[in-house]
């Protein structure tokens, strides 16, 4: 429920209220869509937590660029069947 009430927070801004704005951010994908797509892989609380801090980042004084929502590792303990 939360993860659905983040995601359709992140739609409603990126339809209404971006298309309103300059476009600024420095990275890609832009910061708005590297948060859905955390959430999406992480969950709300985590994927939330790496979108504020990718935010922090969208500055003149960080570099910019690509920048893409690292890849889940699977589980450490996880077997491998041949």
């Amino acid at each position: 429920m939360m993860k659905k009430l983040f995601l359709s927070l992140i739609k409603f801004y990126q339809q209404y209220i971006s298309p309103m704005t300059p476009r600024t951010c420095r990275f890609y994908p832009t910061c708005s869509e590297y948060t859905r797509e955390a959430i999406e892989v992480y969950g709300p609380l985590k994927g939330t937590w790496m979108g504020i801090k990718r935010i922090s980042k969208c500055h003149p004084f960080h570099k910019s660029g690509f920048d893409p929502v690292p890849i889940k590792k699977e589980h450490k303990n996880k077997k491998h069947h041949s």
